[in-house]
């Protein structure tokens, strides 16, 4: 059995290692001169591997227009957020979880993983074939695959393929979404990528910017759209950045008027909010800092429209914060992309319907999650689902 892998990122390499362990034979193709390059770029945090929240609240991170119900649960049940950890100390590397739940690698870096992970990869006889950038798939049995390196064309004939080429953000990685042009003239349905966990533009005034710029908005909830995300806010010359207005990405590209609308102080109702303040009878404004203990950033997002000082005013704005939002950043500065290869073309083992033998993994099928970890996790579990069904597959 000839398994071919397309794209050196955590899913790809994921499901060349599950393959080769099943006793195929395992070439991967990378376009860059090396693998593991979006790792490397997320090793600069830190390498934020898994999440340590339970299970049951896990497998609700993961939203997609007409991905199947239990797909998630099954996922992740067969690959899990402690089976992530247990293969990275498997390669050595010991893992620690941080009070906010993220779990990382002790030495927090990447390249000692990566390093470590394609050393056992070529342990077990997988084959890399870097500087190869796909070019175009007949599909058959076998397979034929043709790939530019440098000015040549070349074929590779497959039983199987897993194609794991990642979305579009961070193109400088090698996900640069090209494939999206292949697929579709195979008559396969992609949805348009778009720029996921990504800040958000909107208009700051100078005054505000002069006091806020750079500055984070600490232990706030952000709303949009009904949904609710905690987390922290950071201001930026153009609009937002932060965990929170990342995790609200989904309902926000929805809203024909994107709003969010944020909590300065949601551990306090506005009555006691008014109440702290309602014995001063001019300019409360000037005494918020001090009895709100607001940061100057708070406080200037607050003042940011405002026209009624009164204390009940200034209570419902600091609870319900409204910001304008124009649109996201673009998509190739966005951490990672909604969209791709829409569900309806998958099988429960992300092989696509109408190519036997063929598999998807990774950011090129239409789902997202925040970040905190869920999205390496994805990238692993379905990794794992795509190169156990193709190294199963009867040629």
């Amino acid at each position: 059995m000839k398994i071919a892998v397309i794209g050196g990122g955590p899913a790809g390499l994921r499901a060349a290692e599950v393959a080769a362990s099943k006793g195929a034979e395992v070439t991967l193709f990378e376009a860059k001169p090396s693998v593991g390059r979006k790792l490397l770029v997320a090793g600069r945090g830190g390498l934020n591997l898994t999440h340590g929240e339970d299970f049951e609240h896990f497998v609700t991170r993961y939203s997609g227009p007409g991905q199947p119900q239990d797909f998630w649960r099954r996922a992740l049940a067969g690959f899990t957020p402690t089976d992530l950890r247990e293969w990275a100390a498997g390669l050595g590397i010991e893992t620690f979880e941080q009070r906010t739940g993220r779990v990382y690698p002790r030495e927090m870096k990447a390249a000692p993983l990566l390093r470590r992970w394609v050393e056992r990869l070529k342990s077990q006889g997988v084959q890399f074939k870097t500087k190869h950038r796909w070019a175009d798939l007949k599909p058959g049995s076998p397979h034929e695959l043709v790939f530019a390196y440098d000015d040549e064309r070349r074929t590779f004939l497959a039983d199987a393929v897993v194609l794991a080429l990642g979305g579009a953000s961070w193109p400088i990685t090698g996900s640069d979404g090209v494939w999206t042009g292949l697929l579709k003239g195979l008559g396969i349905e992609v949805t348009p990528l778009a720029p996921a966990n990504c800040g958000w533009e909107c208009d700051w005034s100078p005054e505000l910017l002069a006091v806020a710029e750079g500055q984070p908005l600490k232990n706030i909830v952000a709303h949009a759209g009904g949904k609710e995300a905690k987390g922290e806010l950071m201001i930026t010359r153009y609009g937002l950045e932060g965990g929170a207005i990342y995790q609200l990405g989904e309902v926000l590209r929805g809203m024909s008027t994107p709003e969010i609308a944020i909590d300065l102080k949601p551990t306090f109702s506005e009555q006691e909010l008014a109440r702290k303040i309602e014995d001063i009878r001019e300019y409360p404004i000037d005494s918020l800092m001090q009895r709100w203990k607001l940061s100057p950033a708070a406080f200037a997002v607050l003042k940011e429209y405002l026209t009624d000082t009164s204390a009940i005013s200034l209570a419902t704005r600091a609870k319900r914060c409204r910001v304008r939002l124009k649109h996201p950043r673009p998509l190739d500065e966005a951490i990672s992309s909604a969209g791709g290869v829409a569900w309806t073309e998958l099988d429960e083992n992300l092989m696509l319907r109408k190519f036997p033998r063929i598999h998807v993994a990774g950011e090129m099928i239409d789902w997202e999650a925040p970040t905190g970890g869920y999205l390496i996790q994805g990238c692993f579990a379905t990794g794992t689902i795509a190169g156990a069904a193709a190294a199963s597959q009867r040629v």
